[in-house]
């Protein structure tokens, strides 16, 4: 895990319950970032991740935020375990934020957190023309995954997907084996 990627004054840590007002206002800022993009129905830009996911996850351990130097939060990562993959649903910095390598260090922090669970890998689904979706994640060291090798909870993911309106052919897999990088 690289924590020198951070700016100064910049911490990635753990969430509190109390925070997912917070989690929600950066979900749907980052969100902003698609508009025009005409990826994602004019709806889902005001879509979030529903409060009780992040109160699971915050009790599993599976959310990661970096916070400026107030301690304010600037972004965060969601994760759940997949057979041996940790898989990044989610992973927001808020615009005000952004291109300052915060993102780069929560799939960092992503990284050091499926080591510590002793996963093989970090998965994720991504637009794979976007700048800041596939190729941002190609430079961290993350690989396209061809669709005959989809399991069948990657199938799920994609079918549901598919029902919230995204273009899947738009979309891919990609995979980050861990102690290569």
């Amino acid at each position: 895990m690289s924590m020198r990627r951070l700016p100064q004054g910049y911490q990635i840590c753990g969430a509190a319950e109390e925070e997912i007002p917070d989690l929600i206002a950066i979900d749907l800022a980052a969100g902003q970032l698609f508009a025009g993009t005409g990826l994602l129905p004019e709806e889902a830009l005001s879509d979030h991740v529903p409060a009780d996911i992040l109160r699971d996850a915050i009790a599993l351990g599976h959310i990661h935020t970096v916070r400026d130097a107030k301690g304010r939060l600037a972004g965060f990562t969601l994760t759940s375990v997949r057979r041996t993959t940790l898989y990044l649903d989610q992973i927001s910095v808020h615009p005000d934020h952004g291109r300052k390598g915060l993102g780069a260090a929560l799939l960092e922090r992503v990284a050091g957190e499926a080591k510590d669970r002793g996963l093989k890998t970090v998965m994720l689904s991504t637009f794979r023309d976007l700048p800041w979706n596939a190729p941002f994640y190609r430079r961290h060291g993350f690989r396209i995954v061809p669709p005959r090798k989809y399991e069948t909870w990657m199938l799920q993911i994609e079918a549901a997907q598919a029902k919230q309106g995204l273009d899947v052919s738009k979309r891919c897999f990609m995979v980050r084996r861990l102690g290569i990088f």
